[in-house]
């Protein structure tokens, strides 16, 4: 079974699911395990949120606990929306800004009320064109939107491996493009790579973050921690505690209304 991890790497562009009804199932794991995640999920380097220099207003949609949101701060007004009760319990608390449930489908905001909208890690749970309709209505003529993504880089055979086992990261080919929808075109793509640093204690907590460990019952979580032990510590000979090195890949994506 451990053998049988070590297939080529996805060919993707977005995950994949049977329905919406199966993606929006996914998407609500999310509904717990906030404190966990925002302990050990990283951020985005300052790249991303140069994509947006010019915009005075941002919401921050699917911000989750606020990976992207602190680096949107500086000189803007800020909103974040999430639908999940828990990620926004984190977001109040982490910052001193308008904080709501909703999704990117249907934001709650004005026509013509914002700048620009941000989307880390989120796109994928989202109907796409219900959202680019939605985004659409509140960016003010001129405005953009950002997609973002971190994902471990498993162009790193031992990383491959990892996002394997913890059900995590290989989901979309390198070079992947998003499915946009009218009025929307991707006119900038940014990819870059870069390391977070980790002890192996974090890398079972980030195993924890993951969509597939929070909808799964004790039993299947319990065997991704046995292969998980199996493979830091037995097959690479890793330090229980040691501080590893992670290498990520971001893949962000600048639209525009033509």
């Amino acid at each position: 079974m451990r053998d049988s991890l070590s297939r080529p790497a996805s060919a993707k562009d977005a995950p994949g699911f049977s329905d919406a009804a199966h993606r929006w199932a996914s998407a609500g794991a999310f509904a717990h395990g906030a404190d966990i995640y925002d302990s050990v999920r990283p951020s985005y380097p300052p790249e991303v949120t140069e994509l947006i220099d010019a915009a005075r207003s941002v919401v921050d949609i699917g911000a989750g606990t606020g990976k992207l949101t602190a680096s949107l701060l500086c000189g803007r007004e800020v909103l974040a929306l999430d639908p999940s009760r828990d990620m926004t319990r984190v977001l109040k608390n982490r910052f001193d800004i308008p904080v709501w449930r909703a999704t990117a489908e249907a934001t709650g905001l004005a026509q013509d009320s914002v700048d620009a909208a941000t989307v880390a890690q989120t796109w994928h749970w989202v109907d796409v064109r219900a959202a680019c309709t939605e985004l659409d209505r509140i960016i003010r003529p001129g405005g953009s939107v950002v997609l973002a993504w971190n994902t471990l880089d498993v162009s790193h055979p031992w990383i491959l491996r990892l996002a394997r086992i913890i059900h995590s990261g290989d989901i979309q080919r390198e070079g992947f493009l998003p499915e946009v929808d009218d009025p929307w075109r991707i006119e900038r793509e940014l990819r870059c790579r870069w390391h977070q640093n980790l002890t192996t204690d974090e890398i079972f907590l980030l195993a924890q973050t993951r969509s597939y460990w929070l909808r799964s019952d004790e039993k299947i979580r319990d065997r991704v921690a046995e292969n998980l032990r199996w493979y830091l510590f037995d097959r690479l000979g890793f330090a229980p505690g040691q501080l590893l090195s992670i290498p990520y890949r971001t893949d962000a994506f600048l639209l525009r209304r033509p």
